[in-house]
């Protein structure tokens, strides 16, 4: 059983991922594009280049959890504009939303009592 934890660092992948990739392939994404240690505890979010399907990648400090969901019908609404960052951080109500295909950045939600703060090498940031 996976659990999303707000204390988790859940890194989105803003460019498409080549979903004929498996663990180890994504894996090496996160390493050598996004330069984040996948063994770091992160979550990574990949999204394929149509758009209908996510890939989710866990290090649990056993081994690696790969989650998969395709839409039936039609495409991810929402993922972030590309722009200079390879990765968009998100909170754990915002993957909620964005798995139920939603739009985070839309949907109302209460602020964080403090805000859990993510060093920059967390955010693939210079």
């Amino acid at each position: 059983m996976i659990q999303v934890t707000p204390h988790m660092r859940i890194m989105l992948a803003i460019e498409p991922a080549d979903f004929r990739k498996g663990i180890d392939g994504l894996a090496g994404l996160c390493k050598n594009v996004l330069q984040i240690d996948p063994f770091g505890g992160s979550v990574f979010i990949f999204r394929n280049r149509k758009g209908t399907s996510i890939k989710i990648l866990i290090y649990d400090g056993q081994g690696f959890w790969l989650c998969q969901k395709r839409l039936s019908t039609g495409r991810f609404r929402w993922w972030p504009e590309k722009f200079h960052e390879k990765t968009k951080l998100l909170a754990a109500h915002e993957l909620q939303l964005l798995l139920w295909n939603g739009n985070p950045q839309a949907a109302p939600a209460g602020e964080m009592w403090k805000k859990i703060e993510s060093p920059s090498f967390f955010t693939g940031h210079t």
